[in-house]
């Protein structure tokens, strides 16, 4: 999970609307869902985010999927910050056709787990500037607590993954399957002495402002060529 680092404010509806919150979770929830800009709001989020889901860091759209905005602090919980864009992120799957097809597989904004009452001391959000240090990615498509955590942010970085539902068979399948692509890339490169550091350019550099899926996934594989790279090229994204 990559932090998101937040820019603007999300637009003039967004803001008016927050100028005067509602204060229950009906009124939230009633209030969402007649908010008109919705399409613009999801569209600002996207651009900073590189057009990843702000949770699982999927390219939904390059896979046929939607998105839809998440709160990162639900609604119900804290119906003040419902139209407060520091509390908004996309995330993977919009609310209709994605959810008809994923059902209790959802992940992300959509997980079962999230719709639920959330414990925010120990869910790691996607808009802490360390969010990223919590997870590491297995070959075999799983994301688990680092093995560098202490215990009690292992029991932090646990808790996100079952609450977003993070390792569900789709993800699951997806990251393992681009685990293998990078080991491919990456033998290819080394039998035919090629760059590693183009090769980590060309995965991990924003092209158009865009990022390839499971971002942090490939900045753990190529490790320190891959810091190198992004120093150089893109070192905001450290």
């Amino acid at each position: 999970m990559r932090a998101i680092t937040k820019q603007g404010s999300g637009g003039y509806q967004l803001g008016k609307s927050h100028a005067n919150p509602p204060l229950t979770g009906g009124q939230a929830t009633s209030r969402w869902s007649s908010f008109v800009d919705k399409v613009n709001v999801l569209q600002s989020l996207l651009d900073e985010q590189y057009q990843l889901c702000c949770y699982s860091e999927l390219r939904a759209d390059e896979l046929g999927l939607g998105y839809h905005i998440e709160h990162v602090e639900n609604k119900s919980q804290n119906p003040l910050r419902t139209f407060d864009y520091m509390n908004l992120a996309a995330s993977a799957l919009d609310s209709e056709n994605d959810l008809r097809v994923f059902g209790s597989d959802a992940f992300g904004g959509h997980a079962l787990g999230k719709k639920k009452a959330v414990d925010m001391n120990r869910f790691v959000s996607c808009h802490q500037s360390d969010s990223q240090r919590f997870f590491a990615y297995l070959s075999d498509g799983r994301v688990v607590a680092s093995k560098t955590l202490d215990e009690q942010d292992t029991d932090k970085a646990n808790y996100t993954i079952d609450l977003l539902n993070l390792n569900s068979p789709y993800l699951i399948i997806k990251r393992g399957q681009w685990w293998a692509e990078l080991e491919q890339l990456f033998q290819e490169h080394q039998e035919k002495g090629w760059s590693l550091d183009d090769l980590v350019g060309l995965e991990l550099v924003p092209s158009q402002s865009l990022l390839r899926s499971f971002f942090s996934l490939t900045l753990q594989f190529f490790g320190t060529v891959a810091e190198r790279t992004l120093q150089q090229h893109a070192p905001k994204l450290l």
